[in-house]
């Protein structure tokens, strides 16, 4: 199971694997009891797991290294539902954190997240893009489509020829 395909969904417990989308939702199975079942983007939203980042002191850093940290740790994993001892699991493991700014429930979240990963033996790295893969070559920057051109820039068709105006002065 690839890290890439491993979603949480909003309003359900627990990680998925993608394994189909569809304009309206998603067909995900669970990492825990295997079931599959499609999802309704309407009601739900989806976050893959290599999008989240999480609050530094200095700059943010991926969730998966954050997993990366965990797994060279030699640590014990503290119990999810002790919020204390998450905080000091943490602040030991991965003092960069900005605790002010992650919430104790987040960091529950990354434990038990964590552990259901490791319990399916899922590989703590992201997928590699095709720029990754390209080597040295610079990618083409591509500019942004504009939305509507400016009347300015394009005259209008069959457009009505505009009257000439005089000028008067009031009082003439």
């Amino acid at each position: 199971m690839e890290y890439s395909k491993i979603i949480a969904v909003t309003g359900l417990p627990g990680l998925y694997e993608l394994i189909n989308s569809k304009t309206d939702g998603a067909i995900v199975r669970s990492l825990e009891d295997k079931s599959s079942r499609f999802v309704s983007s309407r009601i739900h939203q989806f976050s893959h797991l290599e999008s989240i980042e999480v609050y530094a002191k200095k700059e943010n850093v991926n969730l998966v290294e954050l997993f990366q940290v965990m797994d060279k740790s030699k640590d014990k994993l503290p119990d999810e539902k002790n919020g204390d001892a998450v905080k000091k699991y943490f602040e030991k493991v991965f003092p960069d954190m900005d605790f002010e700014r992650v919430y104790s429930s987040d960091m529950k979240k990354m434990v038990k997240w964590y552990s259901v990963l490791k319990e399916q033996g899922v590989e703590f790295k992201l997928s590699e893009t095709p720029e990754d893969q390209a080597g040295d070559e610079k990618p083409v920057e591509k500019k942004p489509k504009k939305m509507m051109e400016k009347p300015a820039d394009k005259p209008m068709r069959n457009a009505p020829a505009r009257k000439a105006t005089h000028n008067r002065k009031v009082g003439e």
